[in-house]
C-alpha cells in the first residue's frame, strides 16, 4: 500500500523510505502502517513545510514478554526538514480506547509511505466501533478555541483553528460516525458549508501555497465566523452518554492479541 503525490519532493521521500527500513533492522520490528502527518496531509502545506512522517509498529511477541517493557516510541533524528517517529501499535491501541484523535488520524491519512491494507482497515473498523464520539468532539473543540483565542497574524495559526471546526462540523453532520476525514478539503467538501465558506477555504489553502510557513496574512471574515460559530456549536452541544472504557479496552485487547499472534 503506497500513496505519495507527486507534490512530494522525491529525494525527501527516498530519505523517509530509507528511515523507516533503518528502524525495521535497528530495532527489529514491522511497520503496518507508516503515513504522513501534518500540514501536507491536512491538506494545506506551505513551500517550506517540513515533512512530519509518522509509523506504528509491532514487535516480534517475545519482546511483549519482557519483565522490562520496551519503550513504546521509535525516534529518528529531528532537522529542519524531517520529523520521522512512530508509535507502538500497543500503545496506539490505548490512546484509541482513550479517544485519542491522533491515532484515528494517522489511520485516515492520504498519504501513505507504505503499508498493509488489512491493518489499516482492521484498525478503522476496530476505531468506528470503539471511539467515543465525545472524547473526540471535548479533543477537536479545545484545540480549535486553543488557536482561535490566540490569533497572532499567521496563517498558520489560523489553519490550526480552521481544521478542528471544521472536524467539528463534520461530526455533527454525520451524527452517526466517528471516524472522520484527516484532510481539509474533505472535511469542507463532506459537510456542506455552504458555497461561500467553501470557495474562501479554496483561496486561502491557494494562498497559503504559496506563503511561508510563518508567513502573515488576514482570514476572510466568512470563515472567522464559520470557526465561531463550529467551536460554539460543540460547545453547546447536547452531550451524550460516554462509551464503555472496560469494553472498549477487552475488544482491542483482543485485537492487539491477534495482530502480535498472527
Amino acid at each position: 500500500m503506497r500513496a505519495v503525490p507527486d507534490t512530494l519532493d522525491p529525494a525527501v521521500v527516498a530519505e523517509i523510505d530509507l528511515r523507516l527500513e533503518r528502524v525495521i533492522t535497528a530495532h527489529g520490528v514491522t511497520i503496518p502502517l507508516a503515513i504522513e502527518s501534518g500540514s501536507r496531509a491536512w491538506g494545506f502545506p506551505s513551500p517550506d513545510s517540513d515533512y512530519d512522517a509518522r509509523f506504528l509498529f509491532l514487535r516480534p511477541v517475545e519482546d511483549y514478554l519482557r519483565l522490562t517493557p520496551l519503550r513504546d516510541v521509535v525516534e529518528t533524528p529531528l532537522d529542519a526538514v524531517f520529523d520521522v517517529n512512530g508509535w507502538d501499535v500497543r500503545k496506539a491501541l490505548g490512546l484509541l480506547v482513550r479517544g485519542n484523535a491522533t491515532v484515528v488520524e494517522w489511520l485516515r491519512s492520504p498519504i501513505v509511505y507504505g503499508g498493509d491494507p488489512a491493518f489499516r482497515e482492521g484498525m478503522l473498523e476496530l476505531a468506528g466501533r470503539i471511539l467515543d464520539r465525545e472524547r473526540l468532539l471535548d479533543h477537536y473543540l479545545h484545540i480549535g478555541a486553543r488557536h482561535a483565542a490566540a490569533p497572532d497574524g499567521k496563517l498558520k495559526r489560523f489553519f490550526y483553528a480552521l481544521r478542528p471546526a471544521a472536524t467539528l462540523r463534520w461530526l455533527r453532520v454525520h451524527p452517526d460516525r466517528a471516524v472522520a476525514p484527516m484532510d481539509l478539503p474533505t472535511l469542507i467538501a463532506e459537510s456542506d458549508p455552504g458555497a461561500d465558506v467553501a470557495e474562501a477555504v479554496a483561496e486561502l489553502i491557494a494562498i497559503k501555497a504559496v506563503t511561508r510557513e510563518l508567513g502573515g496574512g488576514e482570514p476572510p471574515a466568512v470563515l472567522r465566523r464559520f470557526v465561531a460559530d463550529e467551536l460554539a456549536a460543540a460547545a453547546d452541544r447536547a452531550v451524550a452518554s460516554r462509551s464503555d472504557l472496560v469494553a472498549a479496552s477487552a475488544e482491542a485487547d483482543a485485537y492487539f492479541r491477534a495482530l502480535v499472534l498472527r
